[in-house]
């Protein structure tokens, strides 16, 4: 049983996984709601919080994953400048939950290679061999695996392995495809308005086609943006998941469309959990070094 959280910009969640028999288990399965503009001490009281909710004995092995950016060798935070968590800039997550909780080593990852992971391990890509995973919510993220191995450099894959660093027509990708891109165009074309993205899909569906051309729009870019990276890195299946996933019905079309590529995509079948059952099998592969579980 491996103990994993997942820091998400409006929860963090923990689980207990099961690799060990013939189907993937999770259990224990418990999120505690976050304020993403929360001073330090309280966003790291929930994480410890969550993390008791396990009840693990002393210095187990954990998987978390995180949002970019962040050092995920020393596990601390670097955000700024993201719209979230910039109260945790500078500090050393790992050793704050070890302060607040005991003993335990940690092994951080990035969030959407964690949801890539999972998926590939038990999920909608099981069995391809070159995998990339996107994840679709208030920006969008990104992981390239060979083999189940996470690749973040070298000439197939964005910087870092983040597509949400790459540019579409001179602009940065999550100036066009984003919760707020996506808002702040919509503004621009009615006015001001209350509406969130969740609104804008209910929105298209009964009709409206101002919601519905900015789908279309907003996921042709996103197609036109990665369909160059699965080419170069020969990827043999796509996964998508993420909240903005909910409306493939709407983004699902423009999507596949603009990629220019007969690779499947495929929707995370795991739900919630991807990224927790992402994050748990990391620690199969990822051997922190030993200063940084006590």
């Amino acid at each position: 049983m491996i103990p994993a959280l997942e820091l998400g910009g409006t929860h963090v969640s923990a689980a207990l996984v099961d690799f060990g028999g013939d189907q993937l288990a999770v259990s224990g399965a418990y999120r505690i709601p976050l304020e993403a503009h929360s001073p330090a001490a309280a966003l790291l009281d929930a994480m410890a919080d969550c993390a008791g909710t396990l009840d693990m004995p002393g210095n187990v092995h954990w998987g978390m994953a995180v949002p970019g950016p962040f050092d995920f060798i020393s596990g601390v935070a670097h955000y700024h400048d993201v719209g979230k968590f910039e109260s945790l800039a500078g500090v050393d997550v790992g050793a704050e939950l070890r302060r607040r909780r005991g003993p335990m080593t940690i092994s951080f990852l990035n969030d959407a290679h964690a949801f890539t992971l999972g998926e590939w391990r038990a999920g909608a890509v099981i069995g391809h061999r070159r995998v990339i995973g996107f994840t679709l919510g208030t920006g969008v993220g990104s992981g390239f695996l060979n083999d189940g191995r996470i690749v973040d450099s070298g000439p197939t894959v964005p910087p870092e392995g983040r597509i949400d660093l790459t540019t579409i027509d001179r602009r940065p990708l999550e100036d066009v495809v984003s919760r707020r891109a996506m808002l702040r165009e919509y503004a621009a074309l009615v006015g001001p308005s209350d509406a969130d993205v969740r609104d804008l899909a209910d929105r298209a569906r009964a009709g409206d086609t101002t919601s519905a051309a900015l789908f279309d729009a907003t996921f042709t870019q996103l197609g036109l943006a990665v369909g160059p990276w699965i080419k170069r890195f020969d990827a043999d299946a796509v996964v998508i998941g993420g909240s903005m996933s909910h409306s493939w019905d709407l983004i699902g079309g423009p999507f596949t469309a603009a990629l220019g590529s007969d690779v499947p995509v495929e929707l995370a079948v795991l739900g919630d959990t991807s990224g927790l059952v992402g994050a748990a099998w990391y620690t199969q592969v990822d051997k922190p070094p030993q200063e940084h579980a006590q």
